[in-house]
């Protein structure tokens, strides 16, 4: 990497191991496209792919006491069948509708907040299955070609009203399993080069710097301005992937 790209990547997996650490994501939203301002999105998936998954281990060990297994074992289904999707689109697709669909439905699950109501009995059901199926099938998809997976299920664990370590505990695990899942889907589709990894490798010391704000913040940060703070970054999230989605979009067409 030139230096200008390795800034900006180091700059993107420090928010991230903050955000995921510490909110479950939120600001980490922000990597794919900020890296990709100096290569390909592909290329930029592939490069954070392995910072993704350190960020997972360590929470996943910070928070194994708190997450919900049953959460994880409805989700899983529609994820697997999102990567497989994504998989035969990855090379093909075009990235950008990607994050203006998940930016659009990030803010959707914001102003249902503002303006609905979100509850427990609201995931019940058959229609409140099918809807997290189809969170989880997006979450699967858009997380294979951009790492934009978080907001469908940011929104869904929202819902569910867990309290914060849960919540980031339930978010680490299922994104562990995700993003190993990824990985074996990027080095069948010949990916990761020894190039990359050492990319990767380079990126650990502003990974663990995030990822310990992320967990010093977690701890110190109420219950009810977690929540607030959770719709925030989601809000960002959701603005992001509209404005890089919306200007790649835009830069394509001209």
């Amino acid at each position: 990497m030139n230096p200008e790209a390795y800034l900006l990547a180091a700059l993107a997996v420090f928010l991230t191991g903050i955000s995921k650490s510490g909110f479950a994501g939120g600001l980490g939203i922000l990597g794919v496209p900020l890296v990709a301002l100096t290569m390909p999105p592909q290329s930029a998936a592939t490069l954070l792919l392995p910072v993704l998954i350190l960020i997972d281990v360590v929470s996943v060990w910070r928070f194994r006491t708190s997450w919900k297994a049953r959460t994880i074992v409805v989700l899983l289904p529609g994820a697997g069948i999102g990567i497989g999707i994504g998989m035969a689109g990855f090379s093909s697709l075009d990235p950008n509708f990607l994050k203006v669909g998940i930016g659009l439905l990030a803010l959707w699950f914001v102003v249902h907040q503002v303006f609905g109501t979100m509850t427990v009995a609201g995931t019940q059901g058959r229609q409140g299955r099918l809807k997290i199926f189809v969170a989880s099938l997006v979450s699967g998809f858009a997380g294979f070609v951009a790492h934009a997976g978080g907001p469908p299920i940011k929104g869904t664990f929202l819902r569910l009203g867990l309290d914060k370590s849960a919540f980031v505990g339930t978010n680490a695990v299922f994104f562990f399993i995700l993003n190993l899942a990824k990985a074996g889907g990027y080095a069948s589709l010949g990916l990761f080069s020894v190039s990359s990894l050492l990319s990767s490798a380079a990126l650990v010391p502003f990974t663990l710097m995030g990822i310990w704000v992320g967990f010093a913040l977690h701890d110190r940060v109420p219950q009810g301005l977690f929540v607030r703070m959770a719709f925030g970054l989601l809000a960002l999230a959701g603005l992001n992937l509209l404005a890089f989605g919306g200007a790649g979009l835009l830069m394509g067409a001209t």
